[in-house]
């Protein structure tokens, strides 16, 4: 499927970066009648873009002063460390500078400005609430298109329309190359440090992430870190329309909270419930409650139907590789958290857990593991692998036992072989790395398959005795 880009016939546009986002927004542009030449600094970029038919042009000698638009795509730096050479010409010349959820809002504007779009960001938790959304969406009766920085560029999905809701994942970048981005619900998580080296500083990340919300039809905001909370707080006193949500603030007046397991409405300071998050594997942890918060939010007045809202959420299957049970093998249970790629996305496996055979390693981000340390409690044992492993051994140092495996299938026997002997209920063989898999792994959805496939291998054998 793709959405024809009629709101640029006849208009003269470059596209610059040609992954695949970049590809389908040439092949969109063309379809609705543009006039479209597209580049790639990367050979490999332009070879794909060769393929599909795309017609070439050297846009470093190119006079960029004859086109209407540019389209960036979001990996190429708009501002910082410093603008590419791409994003120079273009301003030289005076050309607009636009990504491809940018090209979508125009397109929804002209043939479906009536659709239903939900725009979600955060520096956490948006491919999850992402997922979610669209699958209560779906108990509703919609067919939810999903995209975005979750994976399937927006282009590629079916054009808006009655009855089809567009639930899109936005990073930062993307934001920032879409200045006319107004969902119908535009969500916002959380805001902590991440990618200051393209945006600068906290600031700027945080107005990126502002804008978003700012100009939906309807905000929703979860309110459990500062910065967001004072977002919020300016939303309000604009006086738009937005709901609160929060895992931390269970007695503010208005919004949705979480109060124990429970998902709970707040209206002028009364409670009334709307699900009960304890059992649902694929919602465990606190910060999935804010993610369920938030995702009902995104449903506006459906959200009020609390029979369809329940069933939607406990049927939700979750995403792969973010807590993701693989299995049991007798009372073991495997769990799949190879999107942990950095202590904060670990730290969320290890408070939703107990009695737990942690597997963690690879290629290290700054800091290690070190702010996991208050959490050492949760875990029986843990399983060195790749380059970190030696750092990650200095760090737990006396507080638990660990085991040098150096590689992923071993890491997996031994885990399965010491929580097999376990007194408890449900010992977990945990992959939550706290590290890249650059060193063993080309990303971390072929380390969480491998993981994935070595648990379902054990899985079909007999446990032993």
């Amino acid at each position: 499927m793709m959405t024809p880009i009629t709101s640029f016939a006849g208009k003269k546009v470059a596209v610059f970066g040609l992954g695949a986002s970049g590809r389908i927004s040439a092949a969109a542009l063309l379809e609705g009648g543009a006039d479209v030449a597209v580049w790639d600094d990367q050979q490999n970029g332009r070879d794909k873009a060769a393929a599909m038919g795309l017609r070439l042009k050297d846009l470093q000698i190119e006079d960029l002063a004859g086109f209407d638009s540019l389209v960036l795509a979001p990996g190429v730096p708009l501002t910082h460390p410093a603008p590419h050479w791409i994003v120079v010409k273009a301003r030289q010349a005076g050309v607009e500078i636009i990504g491809d959820i940018e090209l979508f809002c125009r397109e929804r504007a002209k043939i479906a400005p009536q659709s239903l779009f939900v725009a979600i960001t955060g520096t956490n938790g948006k491919s999850t609430t992402t997922a979610l959304v669209a699958h209560l969406y779906r108990s509703f009766g919609y067919e939810a298109e999903v995209g975005g920085n979750i994976g399937t560029p927006i282009l590629a999905l079916s054009p808006p329309g009655p009855g089809r809701v567009h639930v899109v994942e936005c990073s930062s970048f993307q934001i920032d190359l879409a200045p006319s981005l107004n969902a119908s619900y535009g969500v916002l998580l959380n805001v902590t440090p991440d990618h200051l080296d393209r945006h600068g500083n906290m600031q700027n990340y945080a107005a990126i992430k502002e804008r978003l919300v700012a100009q939906a039809e309807h905000a929703v905001v979860c309110i459990d870190d500062a910065i967001s909370a004072a977002i919020a707080e300016r939303l309000r006193k604009a006086g738009g329309p937005i709901t609160f949500a929060s895992i931390t603030q269970p007695t503010i007046p208005d919004g949705i909270v979480l109060e124990g397991t429970r998902l709970v409405r707040r209206t002028a300071g009364r409670s009334s419930p709307i699900a009960d998050l304890a059992g649902i594997a694929s919602l465990r942890g606190r910060h999935n409650g804010q993610n369920a918060a938030a995702a009902v939010a995104a449903l506006g007045p459906r959200g009020f139907d609390v029979e369809t809202v329940q069933k939607g959420l406990a049927s939700f299957p979750g995403l792969p590789h973010r807590l993701e049970e693989v299995g049991r093998r007798g009372k073991v249970l495997y769990i799949n958290d190879s999107k942990a790629t950095n202590a904060d996305a670990a730290e969320k496996a290890l408070l939703s857990l107990t009695d737990v055979y942690w597997i963690l390693g690879g290629r290290a981000k700054q800091g290690g593991i070190e702010p996991l340390k208050p959490l050492f409690s949760k875990v029986v044992k843990a399983y060195l692998v790749g380059e970190a492993a030696e750092a990650f051994a200095r760090t737990i140092g006396e507080a638990i036992p660990y085991e040098f495996c150096g590689t992923l299938d071993k890491a997996v026997d031994a885990a399965t072989r010491d929580a097999e002997k376990s007194m408890t209920k449900t010992p977990i063989v945990l992959l939550s790395p706290a590290c890249a898999s650059f060193d063993q792994f080309s990303d971390f959805e072929k380390r969480g398959d491998k993981f994935r496939e070595l648990a379902l291998a054990k899985i079909a054998e007999r446990p032993r005795a």
